[in-house]
């Protein structure tokens, strides 16, 4: 699972980041793998995959899970 970033902070649920991405935020992910095997870094230049997230803090405080699927430039998420 990965965190997530918003402008540099994090979101407290996944409608925040369904608007940030719709008002073209900067969204960014966090690979917190420590085999490093996750992408981490903007969402505008993730490669086409689905990314398993969950915030606020996934070290922390985990009060919500989602699913961010990027398919040819085209972001949703579940």
């Amino acid at each position: 699972m990965q965190g997530i970033w918003i402008n540099g902070t994090r979101p407290k649920s996944k409608k925040a980041i369904k608007e940030a991405l719709t008002a073209g935020d900067e969204v960014a992910l966090e690979a917190t793998s420590m085999f490093g095997n996750e992408y981490g870094g903007l969402v505008a230049d993730a490669p086409d995959g689905a990314y398993v997230f969950v915030g606020p803090d996934p070290y922390n405080k985990r009060n919500f899970y989602g699913t961010l699927t990027v398919r040819s430039g085209k972001v949703t998420v579940k």
